[in-house]
């Protein structure tokens, strides 16, 4: 993914800054029940706004002090101010990782988007630890900070259990596939992980990272796999080479593979149990037509009850001619409709009308937005006035950096979905 350039000015508007700042500071008094999406929103905002990373950076230093590790708000704090190139993380990183384990996972992925070197003698020190994953964890962040060849990190690799497997991959190989290339030293230790990995999400979130290090081996035991086994395995297989291929070279041919909801669950980095659905949308996303089907199904009782829907919606009005999902989404965004979870999707549906072109009914939904009690509403009404915002100055001066313009990428994207929606902060 595409990570949002950085604006030159705030592009958050106040209220939602003063909203944000506040939640976070009531939830250092008293943990809330929601902090996972939570701290999605202030993920998803952080990049747009100075005054958001600076109560994140102050946030940060409390809980290393406390060493609160496990809390959501720190893994989004840590990794924000990783991802902006934050001045003040190398200090606090070096803080955190040199306590209670390591810091977590998420200063060990936070450390591979750190380029300051003061961070290379504690990472050295981690990568030695008697503790397999931990000293794997560090030494992933030493060969993608390019401070290790990978042969040690290949040496670790047999050594990795099941349960830290799955954490590592969650914690810190779906950052990297979302990233830059990483060196080529990761990919043997990845190798010998994939061969040990039973789930097909996970496999392949390995195997995304091993290709963008410039291994092709993935993709030909991917090859492979397509052309045996029953018609099932086959098919699942021949999507794992599609992404493979796509994640390399965008704008792969999609295989005639139809997809369903059990094909579909297989593919995801998610536990199969989450019934998760990215693999559809990636699809989506890439104008498969094979996978319009099964987005019909997830719009054909209306009013759209789910996240699920509101996204299916979008992709089926902007690229499969349903212009009549436009007024389901408008509907969806004025909070029309039954049951209990209709408010909580007020705030992606009105950033799902921004994609579809809708401004001029998007822009006065998202004001209303930063009243909503749920917080994950106003992360979306906020990228949404954010993208209006930037758009304008695109207009007044086209070297303005922002969140729009003609090369703008789709607010309702993967990444924004798992941290807003639903709080998951892999």
């Amino acid at each position: 993914m595409r990570k949002p350039q950085l604006a030159r000015a705030e592009v958050i508007d106040k209220a939602t800054r003063v909203r944000l700042e506040t939640e976070v500071e009531a939830a250092l008094k008293r943990r809330p029940p929601n902090e996972g999406k939570l701290a999605g929103a202030l993920r998803a905002v952080a990049p747009y706004s100075a005054s958001v990373r600076n109560a994140l950076a102050e946030a940060l230093g409390v809980m290393v002090r406390r060493s609160s590790f496990k809390r959501e708000l720190y893994t989004a704090s840590i990794r924000s101010l990783a991802d902006a190139g934050d001045k003040r993380i190398a200090t606090l990183l070096r803080t955190a990782l040199g306590g209670e384990e390591a810091g977590s996972s998420a200063a060990l992925s936070a450390a591979c988007f750190c380029a300051d070197p003061s961070l290379a003698p504690v990472l050295a020190k981690l990568a030695a630890s008697r503790q397999s994953h931990l000293a794997f964890g560090a030494e992933i962040a030493r060969v993608v900070r390019g401070e290790s060849n990978g042969t040690h990190l290949g040496s670790l690799a047999p050594m990795i259990k099941e349960s830290h497997r799955i954490a590592l991959c969650t914690e810190m190989l779906v950052p990297l596939a979302r990233a830059k290339p990483v060196p080529h030293g990761i990919a043997p230790a990845l190798k010998v992980l994939r061969g040990a990995e039973r789930h097909l999400g996970r496999w392949l979130v390995m195997a995304e990272v091993a290709a963008k290090a410039g291994d092709e081996g993935p993709a030909e035991e991917a090859r492979e796999k397509s052309k045996v086994g029953p018609s099932s395995a086959r098919a699942a297989w021949s999507l794992v080479l599609w992404a493979l291929t796509d994640a390399i070279q965008p704008g792969a041919a999609v295989p005639e593979t139809r997809p369903t909801v059990e094909l579909i669950a297989r593919l995801s980095d998610r536990p199969s149990a989450d019934r998760d659905t990215t693999f559809l949308f990636r699809l989506a996303r890439a104008k498969a037509t094979l996978c319009r089907p099964m987005l019909e199904a997830c719009v054909k009782a209306l009013p759209l009850s789910d996240e699920v829907g509101i996204r299916a919606a979008l992709y089926l009005a902007r690229d499969h001619g349903r212009d009549d999902l436009r007024q389901a989404l408008v509907d969806a965004a004025h909070g029309d409709g039954s049951g209990a979870r209709r408010e909580e999707l007020r705030g992606v549906s009105t950033a799902a009308l921004w994609d579809l072109g809708m401004q001029d009914v998007a822009v006065p939904l998202a004001e209303e937005l930063i009243a909503s009690k749920s917080i994950g509403n106003v992360a979306w009404g906020a990228l949404t006035r954010a993208a209006a915002i930037s758009r304008a100055r695109a207009v007044a001066s086209p070297s303005t950096d922002g969140l729009a313009g003609d090369q703008a990428p789709m607010l309702v994207h993967e990444t924004a979905m798992r941290w807003i929606q639903w709080g998951w902060l892999e």
